[in-house]
């Protein structure tokens, strides 16, 4: 069976930011630095959470997965947005369009449900403290890692697929920075309410319930931490809990904007700075609110560095 329609066309042209020409140049040198600055401090909270023994956990196991997800999700938008913005040719072939909505889509799902576990983690960390290790046991955290995983590939796979299968009439046009399951739905000519509302459906179950569930673990959990006698304690556990809301602002904000808000109501640049900042600023950050608000991990970090020069 044939994956993509008859009309699509040989490449792309990818819009952008044509209408506000002056924010190109330094749009490219901040992505030209945080890149690598993403991919050095998650790299960094990788290796940290995998060498020091302090940090064997489940928290810094579901962190890792984080990291990991982080650096593929930006580097699935990242070069091809340079390589676009540092040139007059913007464009990007339809192989590169598809293989880029499945990889954005696929990382940025399982994203989604991963802040949910962590969150369930936390939950589970203050609120059932004598059952933690119990519940979150290594066999768990390696089976709730693969169940979100591999429901991140059914996203991509069933709704960038079906999203494929609308027909362009021809047009190469994308009003966007990058390919995206609603530009192309928005692009698309005939019949596509079936296809907004398939949308609308799985992102009710990757967005909307997780953050729901993220909601009710950390209600839980304020409840749970006011109790604490411990003024140390409640300090370390709002610093843990902190950072994670945080992220997670960040991230489901922008996306559920972007995912769930009536097309109508949409502004046309809205999509271009909504992706930006859950595929980019995101991605970024991260590193930095675990890092600095987590005394563990600056204490590895800096051990870590250490080991380093005295290797040398």
């Amino acid at each position: 069976m044939a994956l993509i329609n008859e009309s699509r066309p040989e490449e792309f042209i990818l819009l952008g930011l044509d209408d506000l020409p002056w924010l190109e140049l330094p749009l490219f040198i901040v992505l030209l630095i945080t890149y690598p600055m993403t991919m050095m401090g998650n790299i960094a909270i990788i290796l940290v959470s995998k060498l020091d023994p302090r940090l064997n956990s489940p928290m810094y196991f579901f962190l890792t997965n984080l990291s990991f997800l982080d650096m593929c999700l930006t580097t699935s938008i990242v070069p091809q947005m340079l390589l676009n913005l540092g040139s007059s040719k913007k464009t990007i072939s339809f192989v590169g369009c598809v293989v880029q909505l499945y990889v954005f889509h696929f990382m940025g799902a399982t994203e989604c449900l991963l802040l949910a576990i962590m969150s369930f983690d936390g939950y589970m960390a203050i609120c059932r403290p004598l059952h933690y290790n119990l519940i979150m046991n290594q066999h768990i955290c390696i089976l709730l890692a693969c169940v979100i995983w591999l429901t991140g590939v059914l996203f991509a796979l069933s709704e960038a697929t079906l999203t494929l299968q609308l027909p362009l009439c021809g047009v190469n046009k994308l009003d966007h920075l990058l390919c995206e399951i609603p530009v192309l739905i928005k692009t698309a000519c005939g019949e596509k309410e079936a296809n907004e509302l398939a949308l609308s459906v799985v992102c009710i179950f990757i967005l909307v319930i997780p953050l729901c569930l993220i909601l009710a673990s950390y209600a839980s959990i304020g409840h749970a931490v006011l109790k604490i006698k411990s003024s140390e304690g409640r300090k370390k556990a709002f610093g843990t809990c902190s950072s994670h809301l945080i992220v997670v602002s960040l991230f489901y904000g922008p996306a559920i904007s972007m995912y769930l808000q009536p097309s109508s109501s949409i502004t046309r640049d809205q999509p271009k700075f909504m992706a930006l900042f859950y595929g980019v600023v995101t991605s970024t950050v991260n590193p930095f609110i675990y890092t600095l608000r987590n005394k563990d991990v600056k204490e590895a970090l800096g051990n870590l560095v250490r080991n380093i020069f005295i290797s040398k």
